[in-house]
């Protein structure tokens, strides 16, 4: 899936690029004084303004999901609010203080409650809320994560285009919080570039080959005529409003396109020169201990980078004898790198247009959308579609990733396909990749969440990567109950995703715990894998960029894997696929731990039953 600004960018903005919510009537409206939200939250830490601990904490859950909110516009977009639809994130470095005091109280809340006195949904809900606000807290204070905010994969230049392009158009207002999102940027940039600049002077930057092609990916955002501009995109189709258009276009020629070029040089003569040539986040001040961190954050569990090294170490060697069985199967006479070499090379494996490769995901889709009622018992209202990557980002960014849609806005979620470079897009992977990035993967499990009612509205916009990520890999696996790989060659593909995910344990910990090099990592992928090597960089420049956040995607699969085997073998005959499945995405995203037992507790009903 595609986070489309970094995680952790402005650390609440992270849970943005998953999950767009609604309120289903959880709490009461509060009667809390004006003020703001620190002002609240003493409100609040007073037991005596509340008749009840049930009272108070949910009081504590509206303010935290306003707090979210206020924090980050950007998100709040995300959501479809469109309260803030007119505001940026501050991101300078006040902004970053104020953000990390209204933080720190949320997690001083956990010492506030009696937890005698909460009803059983509040303490399941409290302890999610602990997690989720406890685990932000612990990065945020402990490390500058505010100085690793652009990459040129998902960085959070990025972010401001895509942001415009999902704004709704909807009426006179929106046009107007749109436009005010344009005069906008040029101080948004500015308060970037004031935070890297901050970040240079402390000596904690980038490593240079994560940001290399940012200068050219700005340059590809401005546009020689405003309306050809990426920026333009949401006034195009409009009918009338002329004046509107062209108070538009004056705004892209004479303010948003000149902060780009400013923020284009500052990246080209003062960032890049100052970049870092090493790559792991061990090489940062106190780096061991913030690899830690992020470990635990993205994987919600305690397990040591030795430990996940060694487990991928292990399922790289079991996905591989997979990989020579199906290879013996289709006769090929050669050993596994050939054999790789042959997929990669042989032009049948491959579309010679763009609109070929997305028609082919979109027939996919079309297969996959009728059989998922026999897998789910509940499935989302909300659709989605087919789009190709934006040209500005697509040398830089992977294969496919997902945004999601929202019910209240009217958008619709979207699987997006890469159509750069056509020979590094082989038809057997798309199966797997498409299950993963639309449905019953992303799409589906993101869409629930949004849906989700009687619980307190932060439940619905939580992001915990090994529970998002690890579903969407074990999606993957479902394809024979999907009535997919029934090619031996997409059986093949589904494995090499499997094989991508197994190596990014070895890489990911290798890179930023054991002193690995960029090239010992491709190395390795490259001997393991039958991806080619455009995606491979890629890839490894995104682990390098993001620490930690590729664990998340086999930690998290294995564990869903673990509870299924574990039901099937409980419940023998009583098992039900469609129930276990409701059950794990019934909660919306949560750490590991909560999803086990909330299986264990589902197995123990389906035995009473």
């Amino acid at each position: 899936m595609k986070k489309i600004i970094k995680k952790n960018v402005f650390f609440l903005l992270s849970l943005a690029f998953f999950l767009i919510t609604t309120m289903n009537g959880y709490a009461q409206e509060a009667n809390l004084p004006d003020g703001t939200i620190i002002e609240k939250l003493a409100y609040i830490k007073d037991i005596k303004n509340f008749s009840s601990e049930s009272e108070r904490i949910k009081v504590l859950f509206e303010v935290y999901t306003e707090s979210q909110l206020e924090a980050s516009p950007g998100m709040a977009t995300f959501f479809g609010k469109p309260n803030f639809n007119h505001l940026w994130d501050d991101v300078s470095p006040e902004g970053t203080k104020k953000n990390l005091a209204v933080l720190k109280i949320f997690n001083a809340s956990k010492d506030w409650f009696n937890l005698d006195k909460l009803t059983e949904d509040d303490k399941i809900n409290f302890s999610i809320f602990n997690r989720s606000v406890g685990d932000q807290y612990a990065m945020n204070s402990q490390f500058p994560e505010q100085y690793l905010i652009i990459d040129q994969i998902q960085g959070v230049h990025t972010y401001i285009p895509a942001i415009i392009q999902m704004m709704p158009t909807n009426s006179s207002k929106a046009l107007e919080n749109i436009i005010a999102r344009l005069k906008g940027i040029p101080q948004l940039l500015q308060n970037i570039e004031i935070t890297l600049s901050e970040g240079i002077e402390k000596g904690i930057v980038m490593p240079r080959n994560t940001v290399v092609q940012v200068p050219e990916q700005l340059k590809s955002m401005i546009a020689k005529t405003p309306i050809k501009s990426l920026f333009y995109t949401p006034f195009a189709n409009l009918e009338g409003n002329d004046l509107l258009k062209e108070k538009v276009k004056t705004i892209i020629s004479k303010s948003v396109n000149p902060a780009l070029e400013r923020f284009r040089s500052f990246m080209t003569d003062t960032y890049l020169p100052n970049t870092r040539e090493s790559y792991g986040l061990s090489e940062l001040p106190n780096g061991t201990a913030w690899y830690n961190q992020q470990i635990k954050f993205h994987t919600t569990t305690n397990k040591t980078a030795q430990e996940i090294h060694d487990l991928g170490l292990s399922e790289v060697a079991r996905i591989l004898v997979e990989m020579e069985k199906v290879k013996s199967d289709i006769g090929f006479n050669g050993d596994l790198n050939a054999f790789n070499t042959f997929l990669k090379e042989d032009p049948q494996f491959y579309f010679n247009t763009p609109e070929e490769l997305l028609s082919a995901y979109r027939d996919i889709c079309k297969k996959i959308d009728p059989v998922l009622p026999q897998l789910f018992g509940k499935l989302p209202r909300l659709p989605y579609g087919v789009k190709k990557v934006p040209a500005y980002s697509e040398q830089a960014t992977t294969t496919a990733y997902y945004n999601p849609g929202s019910l209240q806005t009217g958008v619709a979620g979207y699987f997006f396909a890469n159509t750069y470079n056509l020979k590094t897009r082989p038809k057997w992977e798309m199966e797997a990749l498409t299950i993963h990035e639309a449905v019953p993967g992303h799409h589906l499990q993101i869409s629930l969440a949004q849906e989700l009612e009687n619980v307190p509205e932060f439940r619905t916009m939580l992001n915990f990567t090994a529970f998002v990520e690890g579903w969407g890999l074990y999606s993957e696996s479902l394809g024979p109950e999907l009535g997919m790989y029934k090619d031996a060659y997409s059986q093949y593909g589904q494995l090499t995703y499997e094989m991508w995910r197994a190596i990014r344990l070895v890489v990911d910990t290798g890179i930023h715990a054991f002193g690995w090099t960029r090239q010992e990592a491709i190395d390795y992928f490259v001997k393991n894998s039958g991806k080619n090597e455009n995606d491979i960089t890629v890839e490894i420049d995104r682990y390098i960029a993001w620490p930690g956040q590729a664990l998340a995607y086999k930690i998290g699969e294995l564990k869903i894997k673990e509870l299924r085997k574990k039901s099937e073998e409980t419940l023998k005959d009583q098992f039900d696929i469609r129930l276990f499945h409701d059950v794990v995405l019934g909660s919306g995203s949560i750490p590991l731990d909560v999803l086990e037992d909330n299986v264990n507790q589902w197995i123990t009903n389906q035995k009473g039953n």
